[in-house]
């Protein structure tokens, strides 16, 4: 009987022990004023979080997450009833201890057997602090404009106190490498724009130092993250710092935008996590984009990464839905030469896009019924009575297939401008100029070029006369 026992004894301890080396991840919690109670590990990727696992507290507070597979490196989330929460790492060591008071969990928390955890909690408590200082510092710098003496003096002592805030993180930096927490903290270390030499008697030395900040600021954003490093995927920084680049920092053209996109997707490509969430931030950010020409864009990123067989994550029918998007936009995109339409007209006569010879033709897609062409429509009249002695030809094309309706709207409203007919669309203007809703208004110039699209006809005058400006006439 003794040995019967002492088998299954070890028996028991052998399974014990190897359901105990399975384990790839183990937080013990233990939040005495939490009794009872769920709490949520949640994770960082880009801009959202995501649940990773549930924890039901017992009745002394105690609890731990666990789990079969490691976790992936970055920023977790321990979050408490109410949605309240606080951060930790996940690291190379993902077996650790953490215990706080509650409510007051920020002043209480400590960890164990995670130093990274315990240097991060440090990191984040002094950085408060120094930010708390440099608040207070420039909240009475705003209140002592009219004083000259204080103003010099609180501008030297912020100018001391944001050298210090950056010494500091430097020396995090320096200390932790190469964790988790050092390519965080080195993340957020701010870019330091040297002065541009100018040459003595330049004539606008402004100018020339604009250029140089710009260019400066643009081509060394990224050095401080590693677009190599996977961890930083599961942080909210990443998604922080593309949004800032491509709205804040590149010149808002199709062309310089493209330009940093090819040099951003060399840097990520080896990394394959990286280059999907990169891939698809832009992909997403282009594609609701309502800035003119940022189809461009898309059309770029949809060619040269989707449709090239890189983006292995999408399904062939959003490929197949996409091939088709992208061929309709590669027909009217800004720069390119407008299709010539010839049509009918109102007139009954043939006429053709190309024969006007003003200097800017407006190409207008409208419907008599359409409810935005309802207020458009008045508009562009109004605007149209004006702007054709100014060199202003509107080539309008009706969507639909009634034909009274179109008739009635034209003659009830006096329209004079040039009214093309083409219910069987025999010119293709659908296909070649991306009609899918109506009211839609391109320019173009007396080449037939796309200038602009898109724009409301409150911005017809604006752009035309700042197109004229920036081309000298």
């Amino acid at each position: 009987m003794k040995k019967i026992l002492s088998t299954f004894l070890f028996i028991a301890l052998f399974v014990s022990l190897c359901g105990q080396s399975q384990l790839q991840y183990e937080i013990d919690i233990s939040i005495p004023g939490l009794r009872d109670s769920t709490l949520f590990l949640a994770y960082h990727y880009g801009d959202k979080q995501y649940i990773k696992d549930t924890l039901k507290l017992d009745s002394k507070g105690n609890g731990a997450f666990t789990g079969t597979e490691s976790l992936p490196k970055g920023i977790y989330l321990i979050v408490l009833p109410g949605n309240s929460y606080f951060e930790i790492l996940a690291s190379d060591n993902q077996f650790f201890s953490l215990s706080c008071s509650y409510p007051d969990y920020v002043n209480t928390l400590k960890f164990e057997s995670s130093s990274e955890n315990s240097s991060f909690l440090e990191y984040q408590k002094n950085w408060q602090s120094y930010q708390l200082e440099a608040n207070s510092l420039s909240e009475r710098l705003q209140n002592n404009r009219e004083n000259s003496d204080s103003l010099r003096i609180l501008n030297t002592l912020l100018g001391e106190k944001e050298r210090e805030m950056k010494s500091f993180l430097r020396n995090v930096v320096t200390d932790n490498q190469p964790n988790l927490l050092s390519l965080l903290v080195k993340s957020i270390i701010p870019l330091e724009i040297p002065e541009p030499v100018i040459p003595e008697g330049s004539p606008n030395p402004d100018s020339i130092r604009w250029y140089f900040r710009y260019n400066y600021n643009k081509d060394h954003f990224w050095d401080n993250i590693d677009l190599t490093d996977n961890r930083i995927l599961r942080t909210p920084i990443l998604h922080s710092r593309l949004e800032t680049f491509f709205s804040n920092i590149v010149i808002q053209s199709p062309d310089s935008i493209n330009k940093e996109i090819d040099k951003l997707i060399k840097k990520c490509e080896p990394q394959y996590d990286m280059f999907q969430y990169v891939s698809v931030f832009l992909f997403n950010k282009y594609r609701s984009s309502e800035i003119m020409g940022h189809d461009a864009v898309l059309y770029k990123i949809a060619k040269e990464i989707y449709l090239s067989g890189k983006a292995d994550w999408v399904s062939d029918q959003f490929l197949s839905d996409l091939e088709r998007e992208v061929e309709l936009m590669g027909n009217s995109l800004i720069g390119m030469r407008g299709k010539d339409l010839v049509m009918n007209s109102y007139s009954n006569f043939y006429v053709s896009l190309y024969d006007i010879k003003k200097e800017f033709t407006i190409l207008y897609f409208w419907e008599p019924n359409c409810g935005h062409c309802k207020t458009t429509t008045p508009k562009l009249i109004e605007y149209y009575t004006e702007a054709k002695d100014d060199d202003v030809e509107i080539f309008a094309v009706c969507t639909t297939d009634n034909k009274e309706e179109w008739e009635t709207y034209i003659q009830d409203n006096n329209i004079t401008w040039i009214n093309g007919w083409d219910p069987d669309r025999t010119t293709h203007f659908d296909y070649y100029y991306n009609v899918r809703s109506t009211p839609l208004i391109y320019i173009l110039d007396r080449e037939k070029r796309i200038i602009a699209k898109k724009l409301a006809v409150e911005d017809l005058a604006s752009f035309i006369s700042n197109y004229k400006l920036m081309m000298g006439e």
